[in-house]
């Protein structure tokens, strides 16, 4: 087998020649001719006379090659307390139905699809119905805030709305009718017809114009694939934390199946018939490329989980559902990892993992002392990797299919194929054009965003917004966003440095450092820390602890001088600390809080440490 360096050089030596090789992996009505076309750069298109289906490609094909008996999505709910299970024909089925569905309530090829659902098979099904048909799926995170959702829907005009009737959450159902009836008050753009899904937890009001999905299904007749180009667009997934108009991030067909399905064997080790479990939600990135596409493109078996698998009093959750369905990779956040850690620091609830053989973490910076601890207690390799929901697909990881390489814990690894990673001179991570298959080929219906925020502060290199450095061995370190630098007497200093310092202690859980506003020195670095379960330690002592070791790390230049114990950190639903709101606070700024928080109640309680100043 080909070893990492070689295949890295190759792939930037001659993308050409490699992505055409690689598409080799997909079925194509028409295989292209020629991989890349730049003719429109900075604006790349890739496979540009190709044409295929993607959802075929995750379904049809493998029941065609007489494996249509193999499970291909494992749905399992700690809501309901269900499981249930779709082989490839039987997914196959419901999908070629609903896109029958939808056929007949006039959608067709590039019309817009808004996918408002929880964790549930009809999501995954949605998905591939809108693939099957050429049709352009929007997901929006089941739950997200009226405002949020009129803006995607007026951004992407859908001709149809799919929806479920309610999301369930620990101790409370989420009634998504009352949330789509104000979102359509606010937009601007009215859909044609909301299907629903009734779930037996909540049933929403129906109007006239709606439609029943059971009903819908029970008279659909299944259609075929429709056949795409490959740089037709397969979905829109917009950013979240923008204001105005929201950032549709664009995902192309042929470049996108071309990528996922290489990464599930070069990078994830991941073989047909072999059980995944992304445990994300299908409203984020995560869980468009590796809980729906990249595994079924390879014929892999799916898990979707609709729950929470991390925290008190179910802090087993995870171990539960890897040892139960045999799952062999789990590619999750490092903030649930550091959850499970905080209740059950000894790993007592992990039992025997007798398939499990990786874990693979991203959305967040890996911590040293989380990655010690889950590679001591799960005793397989734990991977940090690092992507962005415009990239698609890891940017930077250990590529386990192709060179299991020696891990250095705070690396995200070294950069994959295809990616050509440069540091510039003021520590930002760039990635040289063109960007490979998979990636954003624009925003939606905006060129002009996507040069301008992207691609026009470094010429001929996309801007991540992230910053890093390389190691002698050329493994990457992403500290973190460049706007989480701060500035201290002149000094450009990374949070993430600090962070990485303070979440050595073995007191702390989790922890966050921000800039706050200094008379002296413009700003001086605050660090919030959450205590491990148990731990006990006096807050004066554990100051102490913490400024020595950032001193001793970073040096006196850091100021670094001030830490507080808070219960808990503010966080997004998929896990993200939202350092951005909590700077807002400190500096005095009032800024919306995020559609996506976990708990506002988290945020609000930061106000005495991070205003003390204000009553």
């Amino acid at each position: 087998m080909a070893q990492y360096p070689d295949v890295y050089r190759r792939s930037l030596a001659d993308p050409e020649t490699f992505w055409l090789d690689a598409a080799r992996a997909i079925d194509w009505v028409t295989p292209p001719s020629r991989a890349l076309d730049g003719s429109g750069a900075p604006l790349y298109r890739w496979f540009p006379d190709g044409e295929l289906n993607t959802a075929y490609n995750c379904l049809d094909r493998h029941v065609a090659d007489g494996r249509g008996e193999q499970t291909a999505l494992v749905w399992d709910s700690a809501m309901t307390g269900g499981v249930r299970r779709y082989t490839y024909r039987a997914l196959l089925d419901e999908v070629a139905r609903f896109a029958g569905g939808l056929r007949s309530l006039g959608v067709g090829k590039g019309d817009r699809i808004v996918v408002y659902m929880p964790m549930i098979p009809e999501a995954v099904i949605a998905m591939l119905a809108c693939a099957r048909l050429g049709a352009v799926h929007s997901v929006v995170f089941g739950g997200f805030a009226p405002r949020e959702l009129a803006a995607r829907v007026d951004d992407a005009t859908p001709k149809v709305i799919v929806a479920a009737s309610c999301g369930l959450e620990p101790n409370r159902t989420v009634e998504y009718r009352p949330i789509i009836d104000e979102a359509l008050t606010l937009a601007r753009h009215r859909p044609d017809v909301i299907v629903m899904l009734q779930r037996d937890q909540g049933v929403a009001r129906m109007d006239e114009r709606d439609v029943d999905w059971v009903q819908l299904m029970s008279t659909a007749s299944p259609v075929e694939p429709v056949t795409v180009r490959a740089t037709d667009p397969l979905y829109v997934l917009y950013t979240s934390g923008t204001t105005g108009r929201p950032k549709g991030v664009v995902r192309d067909n042929g470049g996108h199946a071309v990528a996922l399905a290489w990464s599930m064997l070069n990078v994830y080790d991941i073989a047909p018939g072999e059980v995944w479990w992304t445990a994300s939600d299908v409203g984020w990135v995560v869980g468009h490329s590796y809980i729906v596409y990249a595994p079924l493109l390879i014929g892999a078996t799916t898990l979707l989980y609709e729950g929470k698998p991390v925290g008190t009093p179910d802090a087993g959750a995870f171990w539960r559902v890897v040892a139960e369905h045999g799952v062999v990779t789990l590619f999750t956040a490092p903030t649930a990892l550091r959850a499970i850690k905080r209740v059950d620091p000894d790993g007592a609830l992990i039992g025997d993992l007798k398939a499990f053989r990786a874990l693979y973490l991203a959305g967040e910076r890996l911590d040293p002392d989380t990655y010690h601890w889950a590679r001591e207690r799960l005793g397989v390799p734990v991977v940090d990797h690092w992507w962005q929901t415009e990239t698609g697909w890891p940017i930077a990881a250990n590529p386990r299919g192709l060179t299991d390489m020696p891990a250095k814990p705070g690396s995200a690894t070294v950069p994959l194929p295809g990616w050509d990673v440069r540091i510039q001179d003021d520590g930002a991570i760039t990635l040289r054009l063109p960007l490979p298959p998979g990636a954003l080929p624009t925003l939606w219906h905006d060129d002009e965003r996507y040069i301008r925020e992207y691609l026009t502060r470094y010429p001929g290199h996309y801007l991540t917004g992230d910053g890093g450095y390389f190691d002698e061995d050329g493994y990457l370190y992403v500290m973190g966003r460049t706007d989480d630098v701060i500035n201290v007497a002149g000094h450009r200093l990374s949070t993430g440095a600090m962070e990485a310092v303070l979440a050595a202690h073995p007191a702390v859980a989790e922890c966050a450092v921000i800039g706050v506003a200094d008379p002296v020195k413009g700003q001086v670095p605050l660090g919030l820390v959450v205590l491990k379960a148990g731990a006990d330690i006096a807050a004066a002592r554990l100051r102490d602890d913490l400024v020595h070791a950032v001193r001793r790390e970073i040096g006196p230049v850091a100021a670094f001088r001030d830490v507080a114990i808070v219960p808990a950190l503010p966080k997004t639903r998929s896990g993200k600390i939202l350092r951005r709101s909590m700077r807002a606070i400190a500096d005095g700024r009032e800024e919306p809080v995020p559609s996506t928080i976990e708990d506002p109640a988290v945020l609000e309680n930061l106000r005495g440490v991070l205003r003390p100043d204000v009553t």
